[in-house]
């Protein structure tokens, strides 16, 4: 390699990882500035509350729907290729759903938006592993981590101040161009991971590379165990536009910043894990985070049972249950990416499949938990979720640190 190419090499492993992160950033800041304005639109369309968690959980569900081929694709025709038209297709979406006339079209556009996730999970983070050492890609992943993690911070306070002052389309056309802007970069600088010179596997392999990896005991324990720590954390980006506003009577700005102190925290914790990855044990810190799982889950059950301690039993409980996520997330993720040894495409979009289907379900069970029993069983059901995580813990990690792919 000359040093010209070696140069822009380099460059391009900066750049990358910088264009994925801001596509990664419009992507789920299609969900955190939306939902604030989601009790304007409810009203625009003259539609009850139940929608504003659908709204969510439908955009969820649509990366759930695609999961299964976008990966597969991308083993096949290239990272590269398949990432680029996924991140047009956002673009495209967040200015259609512009023209919505109803509740009914306003939600078949968030589902159809929400197939963008597929490409974050099984082509942006596949080629990430794919493109630096374990320690420095679970470093890359922490960092970037951190900085979609500002999507959440920023976004109920964007959209709070747009709803204040201009219409909600304007969010979308925002989104639009964020996403534009990554649009950009990714075609400049992201490689091409896969060996598109190498024989192509039929297609109909893919089948049999799902099913060898849906048979692997360890990939489907980590799969279904690494999502239930967000659960928490999703329901709480689902419904708390109603409770804090609704219930706890906060302003739309109150509501903001209530955000800001859970998802600080869950910086916090990337920025802890990418500090201590390569110096402790790759797996170490999700037993870091349990004692912060348990004080979470506890705060969680006293705001449940004690009306007085809502609010700030929420807000803490969450805290420390976004400080837990943050320490685990990205190594639960590359621990399961590496359980099978199946192309990585596939087993992206199995895991990534697996946990969208947990989210929405869970989102759509725990609104009409909310609707039926209130805040308090809202409260108490987040709580026995942390506990869950915790007892489940020692045993699934047990059986992911023995050798990756040891059953398929």
């Amino acid at each position: 390699m000359t040093p010209t190419h070696t140069k822009k090499h380099k460059r391009d492993l900066i750049w990358f990882p910088l264009a994925l992160v801001i596509f990664e950033f419009a992507v789920y800041i299609g969900n955190d500035l939306v939902q604030p304005a989601m009790l304007t639109i409810t009203r625009e369309f003259r539609v009850d509350d139940s929608w504003v968690a659908s709204s969510m959980s439908l955009y969820i569900l649509g990366g759930a729907i695609l999961m299964w081929l976008i990966g597969p694709l991308s083993d096949r025709y290239g990272r590269r290729k398949v990432m680029l038209a996924g991140t047009l297709y956002y673009a495209v979406t967040n200015l259609l759903i512009l023209f919505s006339f109803n509740i009914e079209s306003f939600m078949l556009m968030r589902l159809l938006q929400g197939i963008s996730h597929c490409f974050i999970g099984a082509v942006g983070y596949v080629s990430i592993q794919e493109s630096f050492r374990e320690t420095t890609a679970i470093k890359v992943m922490a960092i970037m981590a951190n900085i979609a993690l500002i999507a959440p911070l920023l976004g109920p306070l964007a959209g709070a101040a747009i709803i204040s002052y201009v219409s909600w389309h304007w969010g979308f056309i925002l989104i639009a161009g964020i996403t534009c802007l990554s649009l950009i970069g990714l075609y400049r600088h992201m490689p091409e991971t896969v060996d598109l010179a190498a024989p192509k596997e039929p297609m109909a392999s893919i089948w049999a590379h799902y099913k060898t990896t849906l048979r692997n005991r360890n990939f489907i324990q980590l799969a279904l165990f690494s999502p239930i720590i967000g659960l928490p954390m999703l329901v709480w980006i689902g419904l708390s536009p109603v409770f804090l506003i609704k219930d706890l009577g906060l302003s739309n700005m109150g509501y903001a910043q209530a955000q800001i102190p859970i998802f600080a925290c869950l910086i916090l914790g990337n920025v802890i894990l990418a500090r201590v990855s390569g110096k402790v044990p790759v797996g170490q810190t999700v037993y870091y985070a349990l004692p912060l799982v348990v004080s979470g889950g506890l705060c969680l059950l006293l705001a449940g049972l004690i009306p007085a301690f809502a609010l700030t039993g929420l807000i803490l409980g969450m805290s420390l249950l976004a400080l837990s996520q943050g320490l685990s997330f990205a190594v639960l993720y590359r621990l399961t990416l590496l359980s099978s040894q199946a192309p990585k495409g596939v087993v992206a979009a199995a895991m990534s499949l697996i946990m969208m289907l947990m989210s929405a379900i869970s989102i759509e069970l725990f609104k009409w938990l909310y609707v039926i029993a209130h805040l308090p069983w809202l409260c108490i059901a987040c709580a026995t979720l942390a506990a869950i995580y915790a007892l489940l813990t020692t045993p699934v990690m047990r059986l992911a640190m023995r050798k990756p792919g040891h059953n398929g």
